[in-house]
């Protein structure tokens, strides 16, 4: 019979073997991914290539390739995959054209496991060597270790990263830590269509056995790697005036009537002040305080104001002062004016007095902002001030997009894991940081299945998303695989509740 001192120092022992052989597997695939990043880059080269321009139609069968291209690649890895069809697109000559497909996988169904899906999109933004890019977009080209072509960050390099991390385990053998499934959707550039009636109609199907969602449709705000926690929404809104019933000469008519154009831009004048106050009434109302626990986070973040300055290439920021430069990015409601319709905007001149004109501009929501109410202030606002013009012109007001804001709790097991993962694999704390865009997917997935959701990004703070130049370094796409590995493992590690 063993003593109890030999019974603890076996265990110890046992113990001691079991981290070590845990350890060495890790290496191992760490090893595997260094030794494959070459067929990672040329993997990436092939999806960068495919034009999936979600908002041209004319581009809709490059879409479609590029789902069957996502859907090929995960069964040759052994994934339970399904092409999901979600439905048809109506164009605005009235006609329709089908969505692209969104492709599920599943790997793993032990229900000893925990369960994680992964989020990601493979549709990307127009994108031309005219509007100013240094390369051909659509050719992946490698330049002083950065990778640049459209959709390199935003989002194929990261959905291939996580791919990659399940194929690691899966080429040399190893059992996956946890159950991983994928949703890839093709339209989330212009705005998810069709994705949220899906998963609505498989939250008890797909979602069921999930226990957390990972997105990682997101960038560090610095060179430290970051964990996302929180995203404002967006309340999309446009303000038409209608006068007369069509254009007019400006020469003949300008001083007899009282020109939409003049009462568009009165209008739009109150909604914010110089100094970027709002001006709506009870705007801020409903925003969360901001509390010294956050102030203090902020704080020990990593960013440079002076860096951010330069990089947009501006003279004056609102904010110099690092923490309130962040919460007015993140944390704070703001109203942005994006253009007018029906003013006259190409070359040259014309004395043209519009009969029609629409104003578009939107309002960053925060926590504990309801787009429904924002909807109401708004209209009232404008509808006021409108009137006390005493203007015969018609104002019609409308909210076309209501995207709630999303946040988490960054005690979360979740996060824990993350912090976990990224001081294994970069050796350095992460920052927690939140998104000043929006990313509605994440308040739906939370909303409708009711999972923990975290935003785990590796794309750089200087990436491009969206503009001219996009590019994913080599190292934050290979590095970033490696964490995804290592953050499979601290998954397997969270005790249910």
């Amino acid at each position: 019979m063993f003593s109890c001192v030999q019974m603890n120092t076996c265990a110890m022992v046992l113990l001691l073997c079991g981290a070590a052989v845990h350890s060495f597997r890790f290496d191992e695939l760490i090893k595997y991914v260094d030794d494959h990043q070459e067929e990672y880059v040329q993997t990436l080269r092939e999806w960068v290539a495919v034009e999936s321009d979600s908002s041209d139609v004319t581009k809709r069968a490059e879409l479609y390739r590029m789902m069957d291209m996502v859907g090929e690649k995960l069964r040759k890895m052994g994934g339970k995959v399904e092409l999901v069809d979600i439905g048809e697109e109506q164009l605005p000559d009235g006609s329709s054209l089908a969505l692209p497909k969104v492709v599920t996988a599943q790997f793993g169904s032990d229900v000893n496991k925990p369960t994680v899906c992964v989020y990601g999109h493979v549709d990307v933004q127009p994108a031309q060597k005219e509007d100013g890019w240094a390369t051909e977009p659509y050719n992946l080209t490698e330049i002083n270790g950065n990778l640049y072509g459209r959709g390199a960050s935003d989002n194929k390099a990261p959905v291939l990263a996580w791919i990659h991390a399940v194929e690691a385990f899966k080429a040399l053998d190893m059992d996956l830590p946890v159950n991983v499934k994928y949703l890839i959707e093709g339209m989330e550039e212009t705005g998810s269509n069709g994705l949220d009636a899906m998963i609505k109609s498989q939250k008890s199907t797909f979602f069921s056995d999930v226990d957390y969602i990972i997105i990682s449709d997101c960038g560090w705000l610095s060179k430290r790697p970051a964990l996302t926690y929180g995203t404002r929404g967006n309340c999309y809104f446009f303000a038409e005036v209608e006068g007369p019933k069509q254009d007019l000469h400006s020469g003949v008519y300008g001083g007899t009537v009282i020109e939409p154009m003049t009462d568009l831009i009165g209008i739009l004048d109150t909604l914010i002040s110089p100094s970027g106050t709002i001006l709506i009434p009870g705007i801020r109302d409903a925003v969360a305080p901001f509390s010294d626990e956050e102030w203090k986070m902020y704080q020990d973040i990593e960013f440079d104001v002076e860096s951010y300055r330069e990089k947009i290439g501006v003279e004056q920021l609102m904010y110099n002062n690092k923490v309130e430069l962040l919460a007015h990015r993140w944390r704070h409601p703001t109203v942005s004016i994006h253009g007018i319709n029906g003013a006259f905007s190409a070359p040259g001149t014309k004395t043209v007095i519009p009969a029609k004109v629409t104003g578009k501009f939107s309002i960053r929501q925060v926590p504990d902002m309801d787009p429904a109410v924002v909807e109401k202030q708004v209209t009232d606002h404008l509808h006021s001030v409108f009137a006390k013009r005493k203007s015969p012109n018609k104002l019609k007001v409308k909210m076309i997009i209501g995207a709630k804001p999303w946040l988490a709790d960054i005690k979360h097991s979740l996060y824990e894991a993350g912090k976990a993962a990224v001081k294994r694999v970069f050796n350095v704390d992460a920052d927690m940081i939140r998104e000043g865009g929006t990313i509605p997917i994440a308040r739906t997935f939370q909303d409708v299945t009711e999972k923990s959701i975290i935003m785990l990004p590796i794309g750089g703070f200087d990436d491009g998303l969206h503009s001219q130049n996009e590019k994913m370094s080599r190292y934050n796409y290979i590095e970033g695989t490696k964490m995804f590995i290592a953050y499979l493992q601290e998954v397997a590690q969270i005790k249910k509740d």
